[in-house]
């Protein structure tokens, strides 16, 4: 297949097109390498993808309408991975501008290019924050997600009913992929393991939130890679038997569908921070400090439809997939 993978010089963007790459599809990657961590990283990441046969990259926002019209116009994709975002739940309370032009205008431009172009399947990254002020575990693609605490995840959760507009209007088959605090060798900056590990290497203080009791679904960066191109590769469909009266969130009688990515397997912060330590071998100064606005306690991924629909499920153990991160990272950083 030709793919679009949007965000290609991210985190996801680069597993995943690493992995469409090697089966021997043909990747056009799509990033603007903006500014919102150290832009060398995606450098990096994206060499790793340049010069691989198939592949071709294209340096553009996608909240630059003629550019995307363009680009679609031309580009023949035959599927869509978006996973071009403005991202980050804190990051949003300082410069909500930034997430409608991405996440809002962005993600209209790309429905509008899958539309035009006939593409066959648009997968598209959600997030495990859409399940807002839920406190009923383990999160379902079943229970409704209407009270977002961070306009973030208000983006993502606009971003499935956008989709499912078009899965309606225009029969696009679009899937949404809910991922729950992803983690591994090249992840971004400004998360957890990435914040922790370089801290307590300089033998700096770690802030631990909610006086460290907190509980994440971390779920390995490989795990979330082959469970995106699984659903890649079985286009959403209409549901013969959705009951538009007891309607259900996670069906449709459109080709719409959402799914968690998680490793239904929380932990702890405490218990992570451990994972972390051992990793390192040193023990981290922590810095216990309150819930931050925007931030919810707990989360945990039912997989159960994702399990259903590929035969797939996360299983990547944290402490394993702690230690391959800062083993990653000691050799990039060559400390």
């Amino acid at each position: 297949m030709k793919v679009l993978v949007t965000g290609a010089a991210g985190f996801i963007g680069m597993h995943v097109s690493q992995i469409l790459l090697a089966r021997g599809d043909q990747v056009v990657g799509l990033d603007n390498l903006n500014d919102y961590y150290d832009p060398r990283l995606k450098r990096d990441r994206l060499a790793r993808l340049t010069g691989t046969r198939g592949f071709e990259f294209v340096q553009l926002d996608v909240a630059d309408r003629a550019g995307t019209e363009k680009l679609f116009a031309e580009g023949g994709f035959d599927r869509v991975v978006h996973l071009a975002a403005q991202a980050g739940v804190r990051y949003s309370i300082e410069n909500p501008h930034a997430y409608i032009d991405s996440n809002i205008v962005g993600f209209t431009n790309i429905l509008e290019g899958c539309r035009h172009a006939k593409v066959q399947h648009l997968a598209y990254a959600s997030s495990s924050s859409v399940y807002g002020g839920n406190t009923l575990m383990p999160f379902s693609e079943h229970h409704s997600v209407d009270h977002p605490v961070s306009l973030y995840a208000a983006t993502k959760k606009a971003n499935e009913l956008m989709a499912h507009t078009y899965s309606h209007l225009f029969g696009l088959p679009t899937t949404g992929l809910r991922f729950f605090t992803v983690y591994g060798p090249w992840g971004r900056p400004d998360m957890a393991l990435f914040l922790f590990t370089k801290a307590i290497l300089e033998g700096r203080p770690i802030n631990v939130f909610n006086h460290g009791r907190m509980v994440r679904d971390f779920t390995y960066i490989d795990d979330i890679a082959e469970g995106v191109v699984r659903v890649l590769d079985r286009p959403a469909t209409a549901d013969p038997d959705y009951d538009a009266i007891k309607s259900d969130p996670a069906r449709s009688n459109a080709p719409y569908r959402v799914f968690n990515i998680g490793n239904h397997a929380p932990i702890e912060l405490m218990s992570f921070i451990e994972a972390i330590e051992q990793a390192i071998g040193r023990e981290a100064i922590k810095n216990f400090m309150p819930l931050q606005d925007g931030d919810v306690p707990a989360t945990h991924a039912d997989v159960e439809e994702l399990a259903a629909w590929t035969g797939f499920r996360p299983a990547m153990p944290v402490p394993e997939g702690v230690a391959r991160f800062v083993a990653w990272y000691r050799d990039y950083y060559k400390l």
